[in-house]
């Protein structure tokens, strides 16, 4: 009897370590499996926390790379159209001044007078004066109200007229949008090459589209390419040119290039391109 009670008793006791083996298992996998599925869980969470990021801070970089791009085209254009007005080249009087092929803000062209206080390029000062005296002549009376402008003076003319716009009841973004439509951004504007000039009559001096009627602009419109102007933003051609209708903006091209231009009706911008 005591014999069969020992081997009971050893029996009993493997099977206990057994069951205490698998529960120490079965516990040590329970423990193990919540941990490694929170872990993976986490580890998912934070790989796409990780890939928005990378993401944002791509298209940042993109972004950052197309601007840094964008300002040094800009200011290789600025850089080419002063080199090209201070050429010799024929076609120094065919450079393209506007929003999108801006004149570096230091240019400053050799001046000589039209009239008192306003002055244009040295080489064209003698065909603008043939042309003033020419409509003099045909008993017109009109005057120049501004020529060569430099950029702190452009600048005070935009400003000047954004602030109108504030004042009439607009917001800041939208003056400065209506302002773009008849006055260039400082560092785009004709006026800073020494080429362009606002020409009213004498009887009528508003600079707007009734302009257009007076004797003296019709006349100029008329007959302003035989001394190598053209009218620079003529009607209906604002898509193009980016500013409104102006019949006293009359900008230098060249006699042959203007009877061109006049004579197709078209911009400066549409004689480059073709």
């Amino acid at each position: 009897m005591g014999i069969d009670n020992a081997r009971l008793r050893r029996r009993y006791e493997l099977r206990l370590k057994k069951i205490l083996v698998v529960g120490i298992v079965i516990g040590v996998v329970g423990g193990i499996l919540p941990s490694i599925i929170v872990g993976k869980v986490r580890s998912s969470i934070q790989k796409k926390k990780y890939e928005t990021e990378i993401t944002s801070l791509t298209k940042e970089k993109e972004k950052l790379t197309k601007e840094a791009k964008a300002k040094k085209e800009t200011v290789e254009a600025a850089n080419l159209s002063v080199e090209k007005l201070s050429s010799e080249d024929s076609d120094w009087s065919l450079v393209l001044v506007n929003e999108s092929h801006p004149l570096d803000t230091g240019y400053t062209p050799e001046v000589a007078a039209i009239t008192e206080g306003q002055f244009v390029d040295a080489r064209i000062q003698e065909e603008t004066a043939k042309m003033l005296e020419d409509a003099a002549a045909e008993g017109l009376n009109m005057y120049v109200v501004s020529a060569y402008r430099d950029y702190e003076t452009q600048r005070g003319v935009f400003n000047t007229t954004m602030v109108d716009w504030i004042n009439q009841g607009y917001s800041p973004l939208d003056a400065y949008d209506e302002t773009k439509k008849s006055v260039a951004v400082p560092g785009t504007s004709e006026h800073a090459t020494g080429l362009a000039l606002d020409i009213v009559s004498s009887t009528y001096d508003a600079l707007d589209e009734q302009q257009a009627e007076t004797a003296e602009a019709k006349w100029l419109a008329e007959n302003c390419w035989k001394y190598g102007f053209i009218l620079r933003y003529p009607v209906s051609k604002s898509d193009v040119t980016g500013i409104v209708f102006e019949p006293w903006h009359y900008r230098y091209v060249g006699k042959d290039v203007a009877k061109e231009i006049m004579e197709q009706n078209i911009t400066l911008e549409e004689y480059l391109e073709q």
